[in-house]
């Protein structure tokens, strides 16, 4: 099963839920993985504290201009829809940093004078944190394109019981390419007005890829019920909510797992991975056409 942790703003505690679900999951005797999507800023190896074992370049193809064949006409710049190749005059300039890949340019060239060469943009890092298996990446400072290295994060996942992918925060293009094909998805949020705009935002995004999901509120005892409300009226059930607790932030700050920071968790954690394993049930019976689906 693969499950994704979601949130629409960043600072949710996102990670903190994942990571401490994928050794919750993992203590439950289900072979459990933990794969960082966030491949702008990962962090999950801070609490994990995974041994890297292998290490994988991730590159895309951008085109290179044959340039005795070819004869300026220009279809190439006109097929791109991000200026990534523009011909002027009697030469073709190329802007690697901003192609995308899609192979356009190489298949309008009426003279085969463009061909694909690769070029790194990120690693995917994969290792063992105890019984969880751990996958990363990690996109190269100054790249401005997540997805593809995403997309490697996500091909490199083992076979697994549970498949936990820690997605970025937001509703933009990176946070699809993660959740995307997932079988569940849990939004992170917390209950303050930014919260609940950010978490309507991602309810949308996850409702227009037609996956079942739920919420847990973090740091639940602040702020005020307007998350609470908005899920309830939204029939979005809340699967835990975790109390604004300093130990919980202290063990955060000294990159430790809450649940063994504050073993007290443990069990609100282990509830949390009980209701999960009872939603992807429903789900399942759904699409097996049965059960109802207005609680998912």
């Amino acid at each position: 099963m693969k499950i994704a942790v979601a949130s629409g703003k960043g600072g949710t505690g996102k990670t903190t839920l994942a990571t401490n679900l994928a050794v919750v999951a993992s203590r439950q005797g289900c072979s459990t993985a933990y794969i960082d999507c966030d491949v702008e800023e990962p962090n999950g190896h801070l609490f994990l504290k995974p041994a890297i074992t292998r290490r994988t370049v991730v590159t895309t193809p951008v085109p290179r201009i044959v340039e005795e064949a070819c004869q300026h006409c220009g279809q190439c710049g006109e097929i791109c829809r991000y200026s990534a190749i523009v011909c002027l005059g009697q030469k073709v300039l190329v802007y690697p940093e901003l192609c995308h890949g899609c192979g356009g340019c190489a298949l309008v060239c009426p003279n085969q004078a463009i061909i694909e060469v690769p070029r790194e943009i990120g690693v995917v890092e994969r290792g063992q944190a105890g019984p969880v298996e751990f996958v990363h990446g990690l996109l190269n400072v100054g790249e401005a394109q997540s997805p593809p290295v995403i997309k490697a994060v996500k091909a490199a996942a083992p076979d697994v019981d549970w498949l936990i992918l820690d997605a970025p925060p937001g509703t933009s293009c990176p946070v699809i390419t993660a959740m995307r094909d997932c079988d569940f998805v849990v939004l992170v949020t917390e209950p303050t007005p930014f919260g609940l705009n950010d978490l309507a935002l991602a309810v949308d995004t996850v409702r227009q890829l037609g996956l079942p999901f739920a919420v847990v509120i973090n740091r639940a005892d602040v702020g005020d019920g307007r998350v609470r409300d908005y899920c309830a009226a939204e029939q979005i059930p809340v699967l835990l909510e975790i109390p604004d607790d300093r130990r919980i932030a202290e063990a955060y700050s000294r990159g430790e797992l809450v649940i063994e920071a504050v073993p007290e968790t443990a069990t609100a954690f282990e509830h949390l991975y009980g209701r999960i394993e009872e939603s992807l049930l429903a789900v399942s019976n759904i699409a097996r056409g049965g059960g109802d689906h207005a609680h998912i």
